[in-house]
């Protein structure tokens, strides 16, 4: 449970300075940190403000009372008392979805903040209750015990700055929220940065199977990454060359190389032991990702936190693709315009259903790029193919608030080379690759076959030459023995 909370100094009187000159009655928005189970910590990177919904308001406001009892006197004591915030629960749980999707291992979205009177956060407690358990479903963390997450109230009048503790209880009650000691540091400076590129070649059996077995591409590729992800959890890692100790800490500085090495795992074909196999899904690319560390932290939770990044990174970009084939939007014309060309289908790729496609189809998967962030820290965000990184500076405004205009040459692109895509191939022609690259090099044969021959030519026609000379020299010998006999 988390007792204390350690929030970035720096960033939060930016934030408090944005908010009180901009003195909106009543602001909402995500609380980006770490949430550490050993230290029995939290950690407040940055708040980042709810936009504008679609129809251009906000997504929280005053209702039932003053609109800003910050202006009233003791006359309008009684009906500030009976304000009440209204909160776009959906809204916010959408932009939480997406930012999470752009924050790195062990950075998470990891509760809501909130601009309000006293008065008018008092009379919502169940309204932000709920409103923090629709942001943790929409961000839930992966592997982890944790049910709960911070609300974070910054009170104008009086100014000052309090965190609860909000159980993700079924039941949501006042008594959901308990008291945080709160206080204000330094914590960006200190993170650890641990750097992976994780390449991985992963094939899954497309079976002929009944009707209940999965069979769209999408559905595969989502159930072969939670496979993969269980696969990953049990890699070891090695950290600048050396075996990593989950227990250790590291205390130089610098960006960290991590490396996984895979336990051997029983073959995937084997599931479809029992029936016929008509093709393979073949998924493969290098994830590149980040994580980082607060202090006093071990290296296990660094591990965990790279390899959740790498699966929540595949997830999102999968995600991304169906979310534009539902919306019938043209983002992923580059492959997916390829594949309709293949194999002549009204269905859009992630749509297919493998079982009844005959010919080869191809999905490639937006790429990943990092956007610098704050202090050393990055962000990432993703791109189709058919896109340049100038597109990440309207997108990162509008979720993440960074208002400068994104310099291309600080944008780290380390996936261009080996992009992520997901293809199928049949049964019949996976064979015929295999067949071939492990049929021998016949001309290779036949060329040593002649050598050898050569070689047995050259030396049967040495012998003969030898033949006369050996004769010759019997002969002396047979006549000098003969004539010694006669004499003697």
């Amino acid at each position: 449970m988390v007792k204390a909370v350690v929030g970035e100094e720096a960033q939060l009187k930016l934030a408090e300075e944005r908010l009180t000159k901009s003195g909106p009655a009543a602001q909402i928005g995500l609380v980006i940190g770490k949430l550490s189970s050993s230290l029995d910590r939290g950690f407040i990177f940055d708040l980042v403000p709810t936009p504008l919904n679609d129809a251009g308001e906000p997504a929280c406001s005053i209702v039932g009372g003053a609109n800003d009892d910050r202006k009233k006197g003791g006359k309008g004591k009684t009906q500030a008392d009976s304000s009440a915030l209204f909160i776009d629960q959906d809204w916010i749980a959408e932009h939480a979805r997406q930012v999470g999707r752009m924050l790195l291992g062990g950075i998470k979205v990891i509760g809501i903040y909130i601009w309000a009177s006293e008065s008018s956060f008092k009379n919502s407690t169940i309204t932000m209750c709920q409103t923090v358990k629709a942001v943790a479903k929409a961000t839930p963390f992966i592997d982890a015990d944790s049910d709960e997450r911070l609300l974070v109230h910054i009170c104008y009048s009086p100014m000052r700055w309090t965190t609860r503790n909000c159980s993700l209880a079924s039941n949501i009650t006042s008594s959901s929220l308990r008291p945080c000691d709160f206080k204000m540091g330094k914590i960006l400076t200190s993170l650890q940065a641990f750097r992976c590129t994780y390449a991985f070649d992963f094939r899954v059996p497309i079976c002929c199977g009944d009707e209940s077995s999965i069979t769209r591409l999408a559905d595969i590729l989502h159930h072969c990454i939670s496979l993969h992800a269980k696969e990953l959890k049990c890699a070891t890692a090695l950290i600048d060359g050396k075996l990593a100790i989950g227990d250790e800490q590291v205390a130089s500085g610098g960006v960290h190389d991590v490396e996984f090495l895979l336990p051997f795992m029983q073959d995937k074909f084997d599931a479809c032991s029992q029936k016929d196999i008509i093709g393979v899904l073949v998924f493969a690319g290098a994830v590149c990702s980040y994580a980082y560390l607060t202090a006093k932290e071990q290296l296990s939770q660094a591990m965990t936190d790279i390899k959740e990044d790498i699966i929540l990174s595949l997830k999102s970009r999968l995600d991304i693709i169906c979310d534009a084939t539902e919306r019938g939007s043209d983002a992923i014309d580059g492959s997916l315009e390829e594949a309709r060309d293949q194999i002549s289908a009204e269905e859009p790729v992630p749509l297919l259903d493998l079982q009844l496609q005959r010919k080869n189809c191809s999905l490639l998967f937006p790429r990943r790029v990092f956007i610098p962030w704050l202090a050393n820290t990055y962000v990432c965000d993703y791109i189709q193919p058919s896109e340049t990184v100038e597109v990440l500076n309207d997108h990162c405004a509008e979720l993440m608030s960074i208002e400068v205009p994104i310099d291309p040459s600080r944008i780290l692109e380390p996936e261009s080379e080996a992009p992520i895509s997901a293809t199928t191939q049949s049964f019949w022609e996976m064979l015929k690759q295999h067949s071939l690259s492990a049929k021998p090099d016949l001309s290779k044969h036949e060329e040593t076959k002649s050598l050898r021959s050569d070689q047995k030519s050259k030396n049967s026609a040495g012998f003969y030459m030898l033949i006369p000379f050996l004769v010759l020299i019997l002969s002396l010998i047979v006549g000098v023995v003969t004539f010694a006999m006669r004499s003697s």
